[in-house]
């Protein structure tokens, strides 16, 4: 492996760490005291520690083996170490900052606790995801969803979360949790969105470039995407090229960026939201 590609590795870990720390500390301080649930194999936890008093952390590494074990089929080899890794250390952080260094509640007020708790979350998770890594979770569910039915990732996730969350009012017997736990899930989503450069879960993509070859197998292999290839001419420099278009989840938008700033820097690449995708991986009808 090249001095390039370990750099490139490091400087992910190192940001998957510094992610994991931003998330876990939105739990002793916002989310546990006042038992918000953000939804996920996290808002789970949250109810059983309420329960059992376990460490919601180790809760979060139990709960997370069996649906990555359902998952990894769906999932690949990649995105399973990826998933596996970040929920080592996101279960890890949090039972730190909430077991052993026992961080007092930030705030008694709620209203407080639901918007600051669903900042600091979604930078948190924003981070490791523009390093490429995961958390497992609803991601995996989502993931696995996806492959045997068709739903869109972003669709599972959301109806995923939807329940749990809804789901906690019937454990608290209050109906402000599942409201508040609402508002977390609203702001860490759109402060997740916006460190990934985007509102929604898809990303269109269109890359004019001399090299495609490259280009093409890794979105068909890696990000397992595929594309159109359309013939296309310069403008300026007056000759034939080609421009790949595709369509991919929004998470794997930072490994095709670098992936195209490694093999062709003078590429030209398109990055657009896209509201609304058919096909195959995505939706298969418009709501």
């Amino acid at each position: 492996m090249n001095p390039k590609k370990w750099r490139h590795i490091l400087a992910n870990l190192t940001l998957m760490v510094i992610g994991s720390a931003i998330m876990a500390v939105a739990y002793p301080l916002f989310l546990i005291p006042h038992h918000f649930v953000p939804g996920g194999v996290s808002g789970v936890a949250i109810i059983a520690n309420y329960f059992t008093r376990i460490p919601v952390g180790m809760l979060i590494l139990v709960l997370n083996i069996p649906i990555m074990l359902l998952g990894a089929k769906a999932m690949g080899k990649n995105y399973l170490v990826k998933s596996i890794i970040g929920t080592l250390l996101s279960s890890a952080m949090i039972d730190f900052f909430g077991e052993i260094l026992r961080l007092p509640s930030a705030t008694d007020n709620p209203i407080l606790a639901s918007i600051y708790g669903g900042f600091v979350l979604g930078v948190g998770l924003g981070v490791i995801f523009r390093a490429g890594g995961s958390t497992g979770g609803t991601d995996v569910i989502g993931q696995t969803v996806n492959k045997y039915t068709g739903m869109s990732v972003g669709f599972g996730i959301m109806i995923v979360d939807f329940l749990i969350i809804s789901a906690s009012g019937l454990f608290f017997h209050t109906l402000e949790a599942p409201l508040y736990g609402y508002i977390v899930l609203v702001i860490s989503s759109k402060v997740i969105d916006t460190i990934l450069e985007g509102w929604n879960y898809s990303k269109m993509v269109l890359i004019t470039s001399t090299r495609p070859e490259a280009i093409e197998k890794f979105i068909l292999t890696e990000l397992d995407r595929s594309g159109t290839a359309l013939r296309s001419r310069s403008l300026y420099l007056n000759r034939d090229g080609e421009t790949i278009m595709t369509v991919i989840h929004r998470k794997q938008l930072a490994d095709l960026r670098h992936f195209i700033k490694e093999n062709d820097p003078e590429a030209f690449v398109i990055i657009n939201d896209t509201y609304a995708v058919l096909g195959k991986g995505f939706k298969s009808h418009l709501v």
